[in-house]
Parts: structure tokens; C-alpha cells; sequence
């Protein structure tokens, strides 16, 4: 009778390894993906952050442009009155606008 008892025991030793083994093995992995979560997040972040970036220094770049573009328009824009005045004054007809330009004569848009 103590052999077969001595046999459960060893039965019931090997399934609480078994059981211990595989819980040990979930713990683990929940664990390791608990702490990998942050790292995945701020690389995330750190992504988002570039990408933030470049496009922010695109902006400026792009009103930088646009800024000089204007500033070009309108220098050209007075050249081209004064032009037309002078025109006007030695008895020249000046051709008429083109209908961009007339239309932004008019709206201002």
C-alpha cells in the first residue's frame, strides 16, 4: 500500500511542476510585455516627435516662400503701375490686364 501511495505522490509532484512551470511561463510573458509597452510607446512617441518636427520645419520653410514670393508680387506689381503711368503720360495705351490680375484689382482675393 506505501508503493502505491509513494506512486500518487509522485503523480501529484509531476502535475504541480507541470502546473508551476506553466504558470512561471504565463507570469513571464505578461511580465516582459508589461515592461515592453512603455519602450513600444515613447518609440511611438519618438516617431510622432520627428514627424512633428519635419513638418514643422517644412511649414516654415513654405511661409518663408511664400513671404518672399509676396514681397517679389508686389515690388513687381508697383514696377509695373509706375510703367503704366508713364505710359499713360507719353500718350501709350497700355494693354489690359490679364483677367487674374483684373479680377484681384477688383476683389482683392
Amino acid at each position: 500500500m506505501n508503493g502505491i501511495w509513494g506512486l500518487v505522490g509522485a503523480g501529484v509532484t509531476v502535475v504541480g511542476v507541470i502546473v508551476t512551470g506553466f504558470f512561471t511561463y504565463r507570469g513571464t510573458r505578461t511580465a516582459a510585455a508589461i515592461q515592453a509597452a512603455p519602450a513600444a510607446k515613447a518609440q511611438d512617441f519618438a516617431v510622432l516627435q520627428a514627424t512633428v518636427d519635419r513638418v514643422d520645419k517644412e511649414n516654415g520653410e513654405l511661409r518663408q516662400w511664400q513671404r518672399r514670393t509676396e514681397a517679389i508680387l508686389r515690388a513687381f506689381s508697383l514696377s509695373a503701375d509706375r510703367w503704366r503711368r508713364q505710359m499713360e503720360r507719353a500718350g501709350i495705351e497700355p494693354e489690359p490686364p490679364h483677367p487674374l490680375v483684373d479680377e484681384y484689382n477688383r476683389t482683392g482675393v
